[in-house]
């Protein structure tokens, strides 16, 4: 089962010069514990805004550079090989960026996504989802407070 995992602004909006533009600990909480001792397929511009590799995780980077080499992480040159090299996962997450995405929502199973309430400028994109494809399956709210400047939600989506 593929699952997309992302945190997107109201405006589909992921992040601006290769970094997020919100600081939401829960989400980040989430997302170690859901990824975690998983396959994470992104592409090489996610994988190089990572101080270092996360841990317990297998980094599989997609990148169109036949020079490109990173000790311990898998590189490949398509969505179709990254996801080859995650078939003994049976939970692999795409964890962006904005192009990963859009190649990965046509073959992906579930989305698992943080919905950022507010609008942001941005330079990278969440695509659209297609309600006609995808069903809300749960939610569940969380408001601003002391550690969060922005309300958000998560939401699960199974494919139709």
């Amino acid at each position: 089962m593929l699952t997309l995992i992302a945190a997107a602004g109201e405006n589909n909006a992921l992040g601006k010069n290769n970094d997020l533009v919100w600081h939401l600990p829960d989400d980040f909480k989430r997302f170690k514990k859901m990824t975690s001792g998983h396959h994470i397929i992104m592409g090489r511009k996610t994988f190089e805004s990572f101080p270092q590799p996360l841990p317990n995780r297998t980094h599989v980077v997609i990148t169109r550079s036949d020079e490109y080499k990173k000790e311990g992480i898998i590189v490949v040159h398509s969505l179709e090989r990254a996801i080859e090299h995650s078939n003994e996962d049976p939970q692999p997450f795409v964890i962006g960026g904005g192009e990963i995405y859009k190649l990965a929502i046509d073959v992906a199973d579930r989305i698992e996504l943080t919905r950022v309430h507010g609008t942001f400028e941005a330079d990278a994109f969440f695509p659209e989802i297609d309600e006609q494809q995808w069903e809300l399956v749960n939610q569940e709210f969380h408001d601003k407070d002391a550690n969060h400047e922005f309300a958000f939600t998560y939401l699960t989506y199974e494919r139709k």
